[in-house]
This record gives structure tokens, sequence and C-alpha cells, in this order.
């Protein structure tokens, strides 16, 4: 069986295509070009650079396997960079790399995967993917603090059935020690968490120079309405922020909410953050349709807990009630339902509910 490794030039996706490799798949690593400076060529700074990808060929030399570097750039900027900034202008805090995977890794990619005569695509993302006679599951990663099961709840049935995710079975510390083993150029190379066509800067200087009206002037008001400061752009805000609001007062204050149209900043106490749900739109399911069970485990952000919660559909969406009232629930950002450790599904927070 032939399976097109997308190899980033870090560990993980390193130890992947050795792991397939060992598995005595026919394998084919590519590296995706998804953003470029302004001579056309790979970003220096970030992730997904030049280095990156020098990384992955030389890897993919160590290992003997066939390596190209596809161009993905505009299907990335009309994918991912595009809504990003357009989220911000409208009041919202986007995750990048959930329409990444959705647009971009996991449905352009695995079209490519079938024009290079691949049978399965495989990734280096920490998280997994079983059979079950119902259909395919998709599981969080054994390492918990490495999970990334938040990032693909909308792979479909299927997606599944031609995705491998060899290193969801190992930890962090193992992948590493796997690499050491093999002697890749890449076992101790550190993370990137960057935002790739960020690059070394803020991103927030990124969208004041592509999308200049997150950089509106505004007030910043309290719970009353009345005004306590001034900013300089909605889009160096998020709910639940804390630091860095540009005010002076005796207590700590939060952001509660943005006003994109009128570019107002709302604050509170914390107290004010606490929603009792949220309405998502664009639900997916991983089964292709909702469950049985309404009682359900929901993670807001990448890094949250997941917490008990019921949902119901609404003509907006689906309404996601949290069991006790949850801080920090910000629109744009995915909402993934879990059952112990299967990925249910999931959507993007629209509103949240006072």
């Amino acid at each position: 069986m032939k399976v097109v490794v997308a190899m980033s030039g870090g560990v993980d996706s390193s130890v992947a295509a050795a792991m397939m490799v060992e598995a005595g798949y026919d394998v084919i690593g590519v590296t995706l070009k998804q953003w470029e400076d302004a001579d056309g060529h790979l970003p220096t700074a970030g992730c997904c650079t030049v280095g990156d990808a020098e990384d992955a060929r030389r890897v993919a030399a160590q290992l003997n396997i066939p390596y190209y570097v596809l161009d993905y750039v505009e299907e990335f900027r009309r994918a991912v960079v595009e809504p990003f900034g357009h989220s911000y202008l409208a009041g919202q805090t986007p995750n990048p790399w959930v329409e990444c995977n959705r647009t971009v890794r996991f449905k352009a990619l695995l079209e490519r995967t079938a024009e290079l005569g691949g049978d399965v695509l495989s990734t280096g993302h920490y998280a997994r993917v079983a059979w079950h006679p119902s259909g395919y599951q998709l599981k969080r990663g054994i390492d918990s603090g490495k999970d990334q099961s938040y990032v693909l709840y909308m792979l479909t049935q299927q997606q599944l059935e031609r995705i491998r995710l060899p290193i969801g079975e190992l930890t962090k510390p193992q992948v590493r020690a796997y690499a050491t083993r093999l002697g890749l150029r890449t076992a101790n190379k550190p993370d990137s968490q960057e935002i790739c066509f960020v690059g070394d800067g803020n991103y927030r200087d990124f969208l004041a120079e592509h999308f200049p009206e997150t950089s509106r002037p505004g007030r910043i008001v309290d719970a009353t309405g009345r005004q306590v400061g001034s900013h300089d752009g909605t889009s160096g805000f998020t709910i639940g922020q804390r630091r860095g609001l540009g005010v002076a007062l005796q207590e700590p204050r939060y952001v509660v909410d943005i006003d994109a149209p009128t570019s107002t900043i709302v604050i509170g106490d914390r107290d004010d953050l606490l929603v009792k749900g949220c309405i998502v739109r664009d639900m997916s399911f991983v089964t292709g349709r909702p469950p049985l069970e309404t009682a359900i485990q929901v993670k807001v952000r990448y890094r949250s807990r997941p917490v008990a919660a019921q949902m119901v559909a609404v003509d907006s969406g689906w309404q996601v009630d949290f069991d006790d009232p949850q801080a920090a629930v910000a629109p744009g950002q995915a909402a993934v339902l879990y059952h112990r450790d299967l990925v249910i599904g999931g959507g993007t927070i629209s509103s949240a509910l006072r």
C-alpha cells in the first residue's frame, strides 16, 4: 500500500514517515508550501519555513523515500488567511489550524494523494483513528498533553478511512526517542506553535497590514457602558483577556465582549465572563449524524479541559448548554464534542449565552 506522508520538518511528522516505512508501506514524503515571502519563496521565519522544508527533505533522504514540495499557497490564502482576517473584523477569535486541517491538509491533500497514486495519507498529529463495527472512530492521542484531536473534529468517515495517524499511539518522549534511535536530524528540534503566515512577527501586526480595519481605534467601556479607556484596534483583544488592556483599575478586569462594528471593547469582572452555553454553527459529526445521547463533554478552547454539557438542535445551529457556567467562551473558536476519548464532532462558536 502506498502512503503519502505530510512532512512539516518537525520531529512528529518525521517519525510518522519513519513508522510508515517500518510498517512496510511504500512511502512518499511531501511538504506543503502554504505561505511565501515577497519573492515567492518559502518564508525564512516562523513555521513552515525554507529551513523546515530542508529538514523534511533530509529526513526523507535518510529514510530513502521520494520527497516533494507541493504549492498550496493560493488554497491556503483563500481558505485560511482570508477567513482569519475576516473573523477578527467581526470581533471573533479564529483558530487557523482548524481551517488549515479542514480545507488544506485533509481535503486538498487527500485529493493530491490520489493523484500521486497513494492509497492513504499520514500526518504527525497526536490523535488516533480506530475501526469499530459502527464505523471509523476519531480518538484522543495517548499523550493527553499533546492531544490534537480538537483540531481534527471535522474529519469524515470517508476521510478517516484513508488517514493514518501513527504517533497518536505514542507520547512525545517516545516520539523523540524513536527519532533518536533512527538518528533523524529532527530528533531534538523544538516544537513550533507559530502561525506560518505571521512569521516571526506579531499576528496583530499582520492584521494591521493586511486587514487595516482591525486597527480602527475605539472605546473601552465597563459593563454599564461607561468609558474607562481607549484602544488602537479590536484585534488586540480576545474574550477572557486580562493583561494588556491599557486601563488602570482597582480590581482585575477581563474582556467580556468585543463589539467590532462600533470598535468597542467591554470589560468586566470574572463573574461577567461566565456563560451558560453557546450557539455552534457549521456543526459536523464524525459518524455523519448527531449522537443519540445529548449528554456530552465539550472543549471550547484548544487547551481547555472538557466539561459536561447538553446539546440540542436550534434554528441557528446547535445549542450547547454547560452543566456549570464557563468562562471565556470566545466566538470564532471551535466547540468540540467528546464522549470519553471519542470525538463526536464539533463546530464554530457563533455566540455565547449569558
